[in-house]
């Protein structure tokens, strides 16, 4: 993350306190399930597989589904907006929000997978702009650059503060998770439409960014 230009960790900070913020809701509503951490709805899953569990294996896996689906959208988006692809893929993931905060309509139940897969597709935003190897809606792989960061660190094989983007990273993760926990509680399903305008915001201020580095056109 060390090598990618300066106003991408700030981006990449705020995707990562957003999808927090959609989590903790999700978390709160679905109890015990997730929408950004298909590990533990994986594990999860293969406990009620098992027969150690109650319920809800179904919905374990149809979250991992979703949330792979994302993913793959996203991917086809990238590559059909090259130039703009952050912008485009967190356009994507602005309208799976939107989706989703409109299904609550009908029940918080069919929201979920429309959320799962926005978090999915989320995590492309960044990836073909910016090369960025680092996970923006799930944050153990982030946790393990942060221990070897910091083992590098300490041995002195690398710059002592190239952990710091990882921990930040976490920290606004957390920061979201705190604040989509608190608005739930307040304002319950409608807190998906604060979502949906950070989202939006983020798509614009991407877009913003595509036009400026693009290079600009031949005349003719």
């Amino acid at each position: 993350m060390h090598t990618r230009p300066f106003p991408v960790l700030p981006v990449a900070a705020a995707i990562a306190a957003l999808a927090g913020f959609v989590d903790a809701y999700a978390f709160i509503r679905l109890g015990n399930f997730f929408v950004s951490f298909m590990s533990g709805n994986a594990t999860r899953g293969g406990v009620v597989l098992s027969g150690g569990f109650g319920g809800g294996g179904g919905l374990a896996f149809s979250l991992v589904l979703a949330f792979l689906a994302g993913v793959i959208l996203a991917s086809i988006v990238s590559r059909r907006f090259e130039r703009g692809a952050a912008a485009a893929v967190m356009g994507l993931t602005t309208l799976l929000i939107v989706s989703a905060a409109l299904a609550t309509m009908a029940s918080s139940l069919l929201a979920m997978p429309l959320l799962a897969a926005a978090m999915g597709a989320m995590n492309g935003v960044l990836l073909r702009e910016e090369g960025a190897a680092v996970g923006l809606t799930y944050m153990t792989g982030n946790l393990v650059k942060l221990g070897q960061g910091l083992a590098d660190a300490l041995m002195g094989t690398a710059p002592p503060w190239r952990w710091v983007p990882y921990l930040l990273l976490w920290l606004t993760f957390v920061g979201g998770a705190v604040g989509g926990a608190i608005v739930e509680r307040a304002l319950g399903d409608y807190t998906l439409w604060y979502a949906a305008l950070v989202a939006a915001w983020l798509a614009l201020l991407l877009a913003g960014r595509a036009r400026r580095v693009s290079p600009p056109s031949p005349r003719t």
